[in-house]
């Protein structure tokens, strides 16, 4: 089959598969995340319901250094009550390109600017119950700069080969998920 009619069925699956939405509430409304409950037809006809979290979207980067070391963080995720290694990464503001998003937070979280910028994917991370996509960046030519984290953000920048990053993701030890793929996706592509 010719990818060109693959996707169209792919699209036409996709289409029989659909939930009508009939209804939809606000549960609640916060800074970061709203939480949905909608009612939905089924395609068999009966109805459901749906509670999900609206997120506006984030951009992650992967600072992929001349060396092969790559630039992460260590970060407090209060919900796992622990700090993670992860790749710089943050939310999208109204308006903003995801892009601009990643060069904003490469210079906030770490102080580095990048002289070429590749868009790798785009991620779904938790399509179950949310909207949130998340669009991966590599980040190269790389230069130094001042930190510039807001006023209540805290976290550590440091360095390591991506070959050391891949074993702690084999180990457990990074279990990010954002940060696992990106990691993978960047590891696959310079072999």
């Amino acid at each position: 089959m010719s990818d060109d009619r693959a996707l169209e069925e792919l699209a036409r699956s996709s289409e029989r598969l659909r939930e009508e939405p009939l209804t939809s509430e606000a549960v609640f409304r916060g800074k970061l995340l709203d939480v949905r409950r909608d009612t939905v037809r089924l395609p068999g006809g009966a109805t459901a319901t749906r509670e999900y979290i609206m997120h506006p979207g984030a951009s992650m980067i992967v600072p992929m250094l001349p060396d092969g070391q790559v630039v992460l963080v260590r970060q407090y995720r209060y919900p796992m009550h622990r700090a993670f290694i992860e790749f710089p990464a943050g939310k999208i503001d109204p308006g903003e390109a995801p892009l601009a998003t990643a060069q904003r937070e490469l210079l906030e979280e770490t102080g580095y600017r990048a002289n070429k910028w590749t868009e790798l994917t785009t991620i779904h991370n938790a399509i179950a119950y949310a909207n949130e996509r998340i669009v991966l960046f590599l980040a190269e030519g790389l230069e130094r700069g001042e930190q510039r984290l807001d006023e209540h953000e805290f976290l550590e920048v440091f360095t390591a080969p991506l070959e050391d990053l891949i074993a702690w993701i084999r180990q457990g030890e990074v279990t990010d998920v954002k940060t696992v793929i990106g990691a993978f996706f960047v590891s696959s592509s310079t072999r």
